[in-house]
């Protein structure tokens, strides 16, 4: 049947049958601690039967919610819009331009995979209340969500001129794994690990007795020394927490060019996704270095590329992301790739050096950030010693100091190190940040605007920030603290026409490094 004749179609039915499974596993898991709860109160025959009876009217009601939900849904597929109709007593009727489309990306949990079907979210990539850019099939099979990705991506016309192949850009190396335990993930995960413990051990109203356990295994230790040795569980945990988060996110991970001009990231050990990016779409590539990936050579590749803008629960995913960390070279041949340039102009670019004032700046910052809580507990210390009868609070406030002092300071110097900014061909490029460094290479006819900032403290260094304003990614990049002359010529010559008018009349840019 022709496209221009196409019917109405379901859901597959087997997306019913996830629901009692997943449905079973919540309650599961809030029902042993509510039986736990009865037996205080009740036999244990009767709290059996409290808890297998609401468990089973839960289910039970969620499996026909669902039910309902699958016979009310159909979706079709124009020739000119994507269209979905769902819902019982409210019943939605919502529909996308063809031409609108921007993103196919499949999704496939583990059961979803066991029973061979895969989310299909088809988006615009605009920004609008209620997710009203977004279609969800929920679920079709595995063979009509890539044939949907298929149709609806296809432009039929080819890729952006270039000699750089299609196929495989690049492909999961096992090793890139020994990047996770560095990276800020770790940390977080062995805090979250440590709250959950207490969290799960106060339902069973067992915290007190962890709490014990814990105090009896460092009964003969100092509290420095207990402090040192449950961050260094907490961190190995996080490390391992890490590792097991890369895996699930990165295994079997590659980056395709398919034909027509279409970037595709296929990733997932348990959840399978697969995201797809327009190469006429795209404006460019950001490098990421966080501190402790970047202290090893290593980066990633994120897409700077319009309609890439997510809602609700994409919010929180990572669709711009082409390539996990990896060695710095490797990064950026990948990005060259992806850019068809011979070179990526992250590494092409000479960037110019910003002014010494700069730096000032971000001492000043650096040093009152990380003075301001010494301050307070040297002032307590001062009201509260006669009170206390012993000067803790001021060691305290001179160990905080001597521990958070130099470090503020070097991450100051190395932000300073880290500005800069130039020209790349068609691109330009900026860099910033520290902690988390990184190198954008916009496309000057990606720009349609410049923001230019100053404060008074800037003015007095002769200093401004220009952000290019532009509809893809993060929709804004700057070059903060430039030289002010500097600035704006750069800012003029990237995207000529645009600041012309408002120029008076500057010196050449400084000496580049």
């Amino acid at each position: 049947m022709s496209p221009e004749h196409e019917e109405w179609q379901r859901l597959d039915g087997r997306t019913v049958l996830v629901t009692p499974l997943v449905t079973a596993g919540v309650v599961a898991g809030a029902g042993l601690p509510a039986l736990i709860g009865l037996l205080g109160d009740m036999p244990l025959r009767q709290a059996l039967a409290w808890v297998l009876g609401g468990a089973a009217l839960v289910i039970g009601a969620a499996t026909g919610a669902d039910y309902m939900r699958w016979r009310r849904t159909r979706y079709r597929i124009g020739p000119e819009r994507a269209e979905l109709h769902t819902g019982l007593l409210l019943v939605k009727r919502r529909s996308l331009g063809r031409e609108r489309i921007r993103s196919v990306d499949l999704t496939a949990n583990p059961l979803l995979r066991v029973l061979g079907l895969v989310q299909v979210r088809i988006g615009t990539g605009e920004q609008t209340e209620g997710g009203e850019s977004t279609l969800e099939l929920d679920a079709v099979t595995r063979a009509e969500g890539e044939r949907l990705r298929t149709q609806l991506l296809d432009r039929s016309v080819a890729g952006p001129p270039g000699t750089h192949r299609e196929g495989v850009l690049a492909a999961l190396d096992p090793a890139w794994i020994r990047y996770a335990p560095v990276s800020f993930v770790a940390p977080l995960l062995g805090g979250a690990a440590a709250g959950g413990v207490m969290q799960v051990s106060e339902w069973f109203g067992a915290q007190g007795e962890v709490i014990e356990w814990v105090g009896d295994r460092f009964r003969d230790t100092t509290v420095v020394w207990i402090v040192v040795v449950l961050a260094a569980v907490a961190l190995a945990t996080g490390v391992v927490g890490a590792l097991g988060l890369w895996i699930e996110m990165w295994w079997n991970y590659r980056l395709e060019r398919e034909p027509g001009g279409t970037l595709r990231v296929r990733r997932g050990l348990f959840t399978a996704r697969s995201m797809s990016i327009e190469e006429r779409r795209l404006r460019g590539i950001e490098l990421v270095e966080p501190l402790g990936v970047r202290l090893f050579g290593a980066a990633r590749v994120d897409a700077v590329a319009t309609g890439l803008a997510k809602n609700g629960e994409d919010e929180r995913a990572d669709h711009k992301t082409l390539l996990p960390a990896v060695p710095a070279a490797l990064a950026g041949e990948v990005a060259a790739q992806v850019l068809r340039e011979e070179t990526a102009p992250t590494a092409a670019a000479r960037l110019i050096a910003h002014p010494p004032a700069a730096r000032g700046r971000r001492l000043r910052r650096a040093l009152m950030i990380s003075l301001t809580p010494v301050a307070v507990l040297a002032l307590l210390g001062v009201l509260l010693t006669p009170v206390l009868l012993t000067p803790v609070l001021l060691y305290i406030a001179a160990v905080c100091a001597a521990a958070t002092v130099p470090v503020a300071v070097l991450l100051a110097l190395d932000a300073y190190r880290s500005l800069g900014h130039g020209l790349s061909g068609a691109y330009l490029v900026t860099r910033s940040g520290t902690v988390r460094r990184t190198t954008v290479a916009l496309q000057r006819t990606g720009v349609i605007g410049w923001t230019v900032r100053q404060s008074v403290f800037q003015r007095r260094s002769g200093l401004l920030t220009l952000i290019a304003t532009t509809a893809a990614g993060a929709g804004a990049y700057g070059v903060y603290d430039a030289a002010e002359g500097e600035g704006l010529v750069f800012a003029a010559e990237a995207v000529p026409g645009v600041l012309e008018p408002f120029l008076e009349s500057v010196g050449r840019p400084p000496g580049e490094r």
